[in-house]
């Protein structure tokens, strides 16, 4: 069966899909109208035996996509946090191995194929995988976004979400191998929309610290921007390291 994918440069390829009717595996994917990208996200997904949406009360044509691309859609639509609602959804999925992903996250070849090759193995009960960061549509390689590991693809018997509002991740109860190969994350197409997640977040994650809110978004930017090399990225580099400085702020500077 014939399709289309992405490789690891964000470049669309056509590739042959392979049965894994028999790689006990689901992606499961949280979405809330997020139609601009799914069709690429849920067509990434496609050699998984499942691909599972967990919606929270999309009113654009999100679960019209997921559905006509043999997506199997469930709803939960009070909002639990990112942490709660993701273990939801692996809860949910039908094989005890899931990977998640994110609804503008997208699964290269490279990477399918070497999910594929890793359980048929399963060395690890949980693997780390990077991925590389869009932002203003250029993928983003310094600013310490890069290779931005996170545990996605885990057995649920051995590992599950943290409650964490936002930030969430994945506890493990053994060790975690890594995997070689990245995907790709259409992080923020435009400044505003950067800057409203941004508020967003540091309203959910707020530590209210008015010493910290005054000396920690300078030190964020000069990490971001000199350490992490954020200047060889030109201007968006530049955008990158001064809004998470402005994150930084404003996470501590709310609630005070």
């Amino acid at each position: 069966m014939s399709g289309f994918g992405f490789t690891k440069d964000g470049k669309i390829s056509m590739n042959t899909f392979i049965d894994s009717k028999k790689l006990g595996l689901s992606v499961v994917i949280l979405t809330y109208n997020s139609e601009k990208h799914l069709k690429e996200v849920i067509a990434s997904a496609l050699f998984a035996d499942e691909v599972l949406v967990l919606d929270s009360g999309s009113d654009d044509k999100t679960i019209e996509i997921a559905k006509s691309l043999g997506a199997r859609v469930e709803f939960q639509k009070q909002w639990l946090g990112f942490g709660k609602q993701k273990q939801k959804a692996v809860l949910l999925a039908k094989n005890e191995w899931v990977f998640v992903l994110d609804s503008d996250e997208i699964i290269t070849d490279e990477l399918k194929q070497e999910i594929i090759k890793t359980l048929q193995k399963k060395e690890y009960m949980g693997y780390f995988v990077a991925r590389l960061n869009y932002f203003f549509g250029k993928p983003i390689r310094r600013c310490g976004l890069y290779p931005d590991y996170s545990i996605r693809l885990f057995n649920k018997n051995a590992g599950r979400f943290n409650d964490n509002q936002v930030h969430e991740s994945v506890v493990l109860d053994t060790k975690a191998g890594y995997l070689k190969n990245h995907m790709l994350h259409y992080a923020y197409d435009t400044i505003e929309q950067f800057i409203d997640k941004q508020n967003r977040y540091s309203t959910l994650n707020a530590k209210p610290n008015i010493l910290k809110a005054l000396i920690n978004p300078c030190w964020t930017f000069f990490k971001l921007y000199f350490l992490k090399l954020g200047f060889l990225e030109g201007y968006r580099g530049f955008i990158v390291s001064k809004l998470y400085s402005q994150y930084t702020f404003w996470k501590y500077i709310k609630g005070t």
